[in-house]
């Protein structure tokens, strides 16, 4: 059966929400919201939770297996010969060890890797590093080169590995890892990623992924929505809407296609808030959505606010010719006969200012 890899924030009624599908859930994964551990994501400007916070909260989730996210792309050099700082990220870690609420990292950067098990071998032999959607597991080949950087480390061995997104729509390549992986690691289960609505091989994500990290050593502002508004996919999108079809998401409705080839379907959208992810969870625990499809994915939310595409409605041959497509996209107008047929534009939704005693 397939089970959920989840975001999970420490907040209340999203943590109850979660406590109610524990059967559906294998992991879920968050933020060490500390200041000098920096994860794949921008920093909040405010309204960071505890620390303790997060281990109470995590506590209360007793079932899923737990994975905190060191998945910057990378760090500043200096960090992996601070000491003080490199024992500040084992400290955090043996915490929610000893609270029974962590079983490993999620990791990008292999130097953090490596310095992490020179600092407290101990510790790090309690944990799995399971490399992160972003090292772009696309073949066996990398996934043996990934695992063995692991072994060379003081970490266990990871029980799940996170497959590219790019193999989401290649069926036939797929197939073949997952019969590979079966072979020379048995045992380890095989994620993919559902819902994150990037360009297919977002040629924009690498330096994307660099200067979010950037912004987290403090080297530069944020602007990397500005970037992408102005230069980038935000751009793309919007000249050209019938690309979001060729993102390579997968709707709730397909999931049944991947069971013979995983066990993990890991959702995104931590930075969108609890009301976000409890629509988006419910719906891949649902396997279906009868709604705007783009209220589903992360990273084309703001499109969400601008188009509707009705998931419910979309043709039953949806599935089968997106995962044939030879990507010769002048010679064939599926995607743009979608977008004409299917999206519409979203209706203006102004919020409602008035006291309630006004209305």
């Amino acid at each position: 059966m397939l089970q959920l890899d989840v975001p999970f924030l420490p907040d209340p009624h999203y943590v109850e929400f979660l406590a109610d599908l524990q059967p559906s859930l294998h992991s879920i994964h968050f933020s060490l919201f500390l200041d000098n551990i920096p994860d794949g994501r921008h920093r909040p400007i405010s309204g960071i939770p505890e620390f303790g916070d997060l281990a109470a909260a995590l506590a209360q989730l007793p079932t899923p297996k737990k994975y905190g996210l060191l998945n910057s792309r990378f760090h500043h050099p200096r960090l992996y010969g601070d000491k003080a700082a490199l024992i500040k990220i084992i400290t955090a870690l043996d915490t929610l060890l000893t609270a029974g609420t962590l079983h490993g990292i999620t990791i990008v950067d292999f130097y953090l890797l490596q310095a992490l098990s020179d600092t407290s071998q101990e510790t790090c032999a309690q944990l799995e590093a399971v490399p992160g959607v972003n090292c772009m597991l696309d073949s066996f080949a990398r996934i043996q080169a990934y695992c063995q950087a692991v072994a060379n480390t003081a970490f266990k061995p990871p029980v799940k590995l996170n497959l590219d997104r790019s193999l989401n729509r290649n069926l036939p390549e797929l197939a073949d890892i997952s019969q590979q992986c079966r072979r020379h690691f048995p045992g380890v289960k095989l994620t993919l990623l559902a819902n994150e609505g990037c360009l297919d091989c977002c040629p924009f994500k690498l330096t994307h992924d660099a200067q979010i990290a950037f912004a987290n050593t403090g080297l530069t502002a944020n602007e990397t929505h500005a970037a992408n508004q102005d230069l980038g996919c935000i751009r793309q999108l919007t000249a050209h809407p019938a690309e979001l079809f060729k993102s390579p998401f997968i709707r709730p409705e397909d999931l049944h296609y991947y069971k013979e080839m995983v066990e993990v379907i890991k959702l995104c959208g931590r930075t969108l808030g609890s009301g976000f992810l409890q629509r988006v969870v419910r719906a891949y625990a649902n396997r279906r959505y009868e709604g705007n499809l783009l209220e589903l994915m992360d990273t084309m939310e703001w499109l969400a606010k601008r188009l509707h595409v009705d998931n419910n409605k979309l043709p039953a041959d949806f599935f089968t010719r997106l995962t044939t497509c030879d990507k010769n996209c002048r010679a064939c107008a599926y995607c743009h006969d979608l977008c004409r047929e299917h999206t519409r534009p979203t209706p203006l939704n102004l919020p409602d200012f008035r006291c309630p005693h006004e209305i």
